[in-house]
């Protein structure tokens, strides 16, 4: 009798802990530790449906192509192109950190549009910057930094052995975006929007 009450308790237990990965709260929570391209794809196409896209009673055919995650986890890239509205863009998706009341730690997650000029403007803006600077930034790697705004962005870039890293502030967010996931999204982007 002991031993199927042990055994039935140990059952619970796994039971009890085998939950999904991702778990949905409310105000766009997620305990999760990481958001991965395959969520932020799910996400995106919701953000696009009520927040870009105009939709009727009438189907609408969309595209959303992943481009990049940055490996912080924090920033992915998404291209979205909708042809019978002439809509193509960058989404941006920004994760983040949050604690509750009780202490519990959660993942928020936000999406900011960029339609296509102003998505290649923004990418190459960054690109631009790091040419122009790149002489100050290497001569002191980790300690030169440089920062500046587009459109309600700010973006801190400085250069660590190898590579750069580029640090993107929207709303409360604050991600890392790496040289490597930068680099592949705009070239991604570029060569699928035409």
């Amino acid at each position: 009798m002991k031993q199927k009450i042990i055994f039935y308790t140990i059952t619970l237990l796994c039971i009890l802990n085998v939950n999904a990965q991702v778990r949905q709260s409310d105000y766009n929570l997620l305990q999760a530790k990481e958001f991965s391209k395959d969520i932020s794809l799910f996400k995106a196409k919701t953000f696009l449906t009520h927040n870009v896209l105009t939709t009727s009673e009438t189907s609408l055919q969309f595209e959303a192509i992943p481009l990049a995650a940055a490996s912080s986890g924090e920033l992915t890239t998404l291209l979205y192109k909708c042809e019978s509205q002439n809509k193509e863009g960058l989404v941006l998706g920004f994760y983040g950190n949050y604690w509750n009341d009780a202490g519990v730690i959660f993942q928020g997650y936000g999406f900011k549009n960029l339609p296509k000029e102003q998505a290649h403007e923004f990418l190459t803006k960054i690109e631009t910057e790091i040419e122009k600077n790149q002489k100050f930034l290497k001569n002191n790697d980790d300690n030169n930094n440089i920062v500046f705004e587009y459109d309600d962005l700010k973006v801190m870039i400085w250069t660590t052995s190898g590579g750069y890293l580029i640090r993107v502030y929207w709303n409360d967010f604050d991600s890392t975006w790496e040289k490597t996931s930068f680099e592949r999204s705009k070239r991604r982007f570029e060569r699928k929007i035409k």
